[in-house]
């Protein structure tokens, strides 16, 4: 073989291996990137996680005041959400809104119904009073992948969804559970059979309204999270209008089982609003990147 063009072939292959080597580098990087970020992501998780064993054991030290209070507060016809109704029956002279009596009691027919009881209280009032912190976990492990104007716009992340959240626990607790509860526990088909609920069921059953109107009422969020990602836009939403309608009533048809339409209003105007205010998001956040693209294009 000729002198140039083995020295010709020794490049390559020199250029070949360096770029292998370069390519395997990333590679590796990629790599121990991609471990580096689940490792972060563990730490979060068990941060968030023991957040919600502190709390619980909190919770369980102090069941007696819990459960007379916030669990059975629901089931007593002294409950404040059962005087304000009331209070409205007599002041628009409203008949049958008025409820002063909680028809059936709760029970436990299991051996370690009682203990359950209070261990998995304590454990769902530990992760409600865990989510400003769980949220908080959230936002450092996705701050790092933002830009400086992205970490600006969602600086308030954690307190908005906090707020929105604790308002859904708050109005599923208060408006939704109540109503619920006398409806069901007034509902008879015979008088030969007696409401006697099941501690398990009754839990059960305040556990999922009100954690399940939280996580509605943070549907600004996620409106603003997929505005973001050019998923939804305002002009698709207020076309969507109506149909929204219809989703949202029958939503509080399925969540208050009431047939009379006035609870189904007082269910279905929260979000309504809730509707409106996403259209809202959505809004600002086209005008946020029109404005972005308008400054790009002048630069």
């Amino acid at each position: 073989m000729p002198a140039t063009r083995r020295h010709y072939f020794y490049t390559m292959s020199e250029k070949n291996l360096v770029k292998a080597i370069k390519e395997k580098g990333k590679t590796i990087e990629a790599e121990m990137s991609f471990f580096g970020h689940l490792e972060a992501l563990r730490w979060h998780l068990m941060r968030a996680a023991l957040s919600v064993v502190v709390f619980s054991i909190v919770a369980f030290c102090n069941f007696d005041f819990i459960y007379a209070k916030i669990i059975n507060g629901p089931f007593d016809p002294n409950f404040w959400s059962y005087h304000f109704m009331c209070n409205l029956a007599n002041f628009f002279h409203l008949s049958g809104f008025c409820i002063n009596k909680i028809n059936g009691e709760i029970i436990n027919n299991e051996m370690a119904g009682q203990f359950m009881l209070q261990l998995n209280s304590s454990m769902i009032i530990g992760l409600i009073c865990s989510i400003p912190y769980i949220l908080w976990e959230i936002w450092r492990f996705i701050k790092p992948a933002l830009h400086d104007k992205e970490r600006k716009a969602a600086s308030g992340f954690v307190a908005y969804a906090t707020f929105l959240f604790f308002c859904g626990v708050m109005f599923g607790y208060y408006v939704i559970t109540p109503m619920s509860i006398h409806f069901l526990m007034g509902y008879v088909v015979s008088t030969d059979i007696k409401n006697m609920i099941d501690i398990d069921s009754y839990l059960s059953s305040v556990t999922t309204l009100t954690l399940a109107t939280g996580l509605v009422f943070e549907l600004p969020i996620l409106v603003y999270i997929l505005a973001n990602l050019g998923i939804l836009t305002p002009k698709l939403m207020r076309s969507s209008r109506r149909y929204a309608i219809v989703i949202i009533l029958i939503i509080a048809a399925v969540v208050t089982p009431t047939p009379d339409m006035l609870t189904m209003t007082v269910v279905a105007m929260p979000l309504f609003a809730l509707y409106e205010v996403s259209i809202i998001v959505a809004g600002l956040v086209e005008k946020r990147k029109l404005k972005k693209s308008e400054e790009l294009m002048n630069s």
